[in-house]
């Protein structure tokens, strides 16, 4: 077993406005999955992109939408969001405060 604080591990920036903590994964010894800690500060989003993986999406703190093919969908603390592979996604940070939120991605994701 493991036990941290995620505001202990290094805050990795992604883009402008946005870090990305890696608090659990295979250097941990977790043999399946990563598990991330990322904020968007406000008006800050990730890029629109997809992948072959799916991964899943807990919003701990502030306001923002998830961007798809669809069109946007908004979320806020407490919502969560499953985006499956290859499913074109983007999240944004609509709100004053920091956007947070947990994702979780295999350890072994498959390169396109």
């Amino acid at each position: 077993m493991r036990v941290k604080n995620y505001r202990d591990v290094e805050a990795e920036v992604e883009a402008p406005g946005a870090t990305m903590r890696w608090v659990i994964d295979a250097k941990d010894g977790a043999p399946n999955f990563a598990l991330r800690v990322i904020e968007l500060e406000p008006g800050a989003s990730s890029p629109f992109h997809h992948h072959t993986w799916e991964h899943e999406v807990f919003v701990l703190s502030g306001q923002g939408a998830v961007r798809s093919m669809k069109g946007l969908t908004p979320i806020g603390e407490g919502d969560t969001i499953l985006i499956l592979g290859d499913e074109v996604h983007q999240l944004i940070n609509e709100g004053d405060d920091p956007l947070r939120f947990i994702c979780l991605v295999p350890n072994e994701r498959p390169i396109r």
